[in-house]
């Protein structure tokens, strides 16, 4: 997991409504299809690039598998934007 994959998979309309939907609790693929109404080789790529993020991670139960947010990576990139905000607020107030 990099920032650059999560800034980049928090950059797609389509990928931030998966989250949005996840927000809600875990979903099947099929109930995140229905929900976004989208084909599952659409949703299949935007689940791989979360994944990869790091965004959300997936559990197997029998023939389904679930999706959930990883909120710990959010966590981690909302501490760095906010660390990143105090730091230019910093130098603003240094210049003036």
């Amino acid at each position: 997991m990099s920032y650059r994959e999560i800034l980049s998979a928090l950059g797609d309309e389509q990928r931030r409504q998966v989250l949005m939907e996840l927000k809600r609790g875990r979903l099947s693929a099929g109930e995140l299809t229905s929900a976004l109404g989208t084909s599952p080789q659409a949703l299949s790529y935007h689940l791989s690039k979360l994944k990869k993020a790091g965004l959300i991670y997936e559990t197997r139960e029998k023939n389904f598998i679930y999706y959930e947010l990883d909120i710990t990576v959010i966590d981690e990139v909302l501490l760095w934007l906010t660390e990143l905000k105090g730091g230019a607020h910093e130098a603003i107030k240094a210049d003036t």
